[in-house]
């Protein structure tokens, strides 16, 4: 603690501090500010009968729930980045550009994932726009006032990217995983206030074994989101000139949870097309779009299986997000080229299938973890029987992964200003 408390000492960390602090709380406040014509009792019972949108909710920073000019929140460069990492397989220079470019690439990546940002934004919310109107939430508005809404919650949308990008470059935290965190914990006093109200001397059982399970799986997500593998790996002896090179030993690391988060938002996304595709079909056929809407309402309405679809598709998709994102063969041949091997592997072709198979194995464990993480929400209510009792295990997948990354960072900051005052 104490350590942590040098950050207020350093004029220049300090100032970083603030100012990451200031953008948040800027956030905070747009988040706040509504667009027009909302029912609010509507909007309340239509987010505590869906879900999806409630995990949505959940990266606007609450600005969708309460319809605010931030919305969609980081969602659209969210979804950005994820297609553009996909592009990646089909486009070899895209990858190229990603990976072997270095900075340069990775800005090219950041640039063109901004672009899409917007047209997604845009999208996103017509489409969310027509829900709303479709179940009352919002009165139905002219062709004029629909566009004037949609560009606004696109500007909110691209201004929120901003402020990320801005939180960034001070190098406290990611600023798209802190708006998140943001979000996340400025929910929880209306949760804890639900709780109280809840609350009844038969129930005191049910609380603390919720609270005990609570901390147990806060450990959990620890312990799991810092697994890794380490895979022993050696460098031969090489000589050059009269100096000796190599001869030593390190290791590959590699995390259980390779994925983070990302395939819970792929899930969501799967999740969430039969209702955009509900409200496309609707230009063509209001009795069919109706049908859809009612069939999707039944299908997610039974928790069990809505629970059954979501662990299973989570699963999936982490093994997907894996195999695209690590590739075995290219760190076979980067430990080839630098002299490296594991012990006892041949280099090339049996290192590659030494990895895979490795990665494979520790992706299995990561895959339940993140599985049972997204549903446990749905097991909580099961087994308590109460609503505003449920372990966000997205959430605080999310805030424990930002709160050690912000840990990091700032101790590597406060580590190197130790060796800037001893040179």
């Amino acid at each position: 603690m104490q350590k942590y408390l040098q950050i207020f000492k350093i004029p220049d960390l300090r100032k970083k501090v603030l100012m990451v602090l200031f953008l948040l709380l800027v956030f905070r406040a747009l988040a706040a500010i509504p667009i027009p014509g909302i029912d609010a009792a509507k909007l309340t019972e239509f987010f505590s009968s869906n879900q999806l949108l409630g995990f949505l909710n959940l990266f606007s920073g609450g600005g969708l729930s309460s319809l605010s000019v931030m919305m969609l929140g980081v969602g659209p460069y969210i979804t950005a980045t994820i297609i553009m990492q996909l592009l990646t397989i089909v486009f070899p220079s895209l990858k190229k550009a990603y990976y072997e470019e270095g900075n340069e690439g990775r800005a090219k990546f950041n640039r063109i994932s901004r672009y899409v940002t917007v047209p997604l934004a845009m999208l996103q919310a017509y489409g969310f726009l027509n829900l709303l109107i479709s179940q009352g939430v919002l009165s139905p508005l002219p062709f004029s006032e629909l566009l004037s809404n949609v560009i606004v919650i696109t500007a909110g949308s691209v201004l929120l990217m901003w402020i990320g990008e801005l939180i960034s470059e001070y190098k406290i935290g990611n600023g798209v995983s802190l708006i998140i965190f943001a979000g996340i914990v400025s929910g929880l006093p209306q949760q804890i206030g639900a709780s109280i109200l809840t609350y009844t001397p038969d129930k005191i059982a049910t609380y603390l074994v919720f609270i005990i399970l609570a901390l147990i799986v806060i450990a959990g997500v620890v312990f799991i989101n810092e697994g890794e593998r380490k895979v022993p790996v050696s460098y031969a002896k090489q000589v050059r000139g009269n100096k000796m090179y190599g001869g030593v030993s390190t290791y590959l690391p590699l995390r259980v949870n390779q994925a983070g988060v990302i395939p819970i938002i792929f899930a969501i996304s799967l999740l969430l097309l039969p209702q955009f595709f509900a409200q496309a079909v609707a230009i063509f056929s209001k009795d069919f779009s109706l049908q859809v809407n009612a069939f999707v309402g039944q299908l997610f309405n039974n928790i069990v299986l809505y629970s059954a679809i979501y662990f299973i598709l989570v699963v999936v998709f982490t093994y997907f997000y894996t195999a695209i994102t690590f590739d075995p063969a290219e760190i076979s041949k980067n430990l080839q080229k630098s002299g490296g091997f594991i012990p006892g592997i041949r280099p090339g072709a049996a290192t590659t299938q030494a990895i895979t198979h490795i990665v494979n194995r520790i992706t299995f464990f990561g895959a339940l973890f993140l599985g049972i993480v997204a549903i446990l929400p749905n097991l909580t209510q099961i087994v308590t029987g109460i609503q505003s009792l449920a372990i966000g295990g997205t959430a605080l997948l999310i805030v424990v992964a930002v709160a050690l990354e912000v840990m990091k960072q700032i101790e590597s900051q406060l580590t190197v200003r130790e060796y800037e005052g001893i040179l």
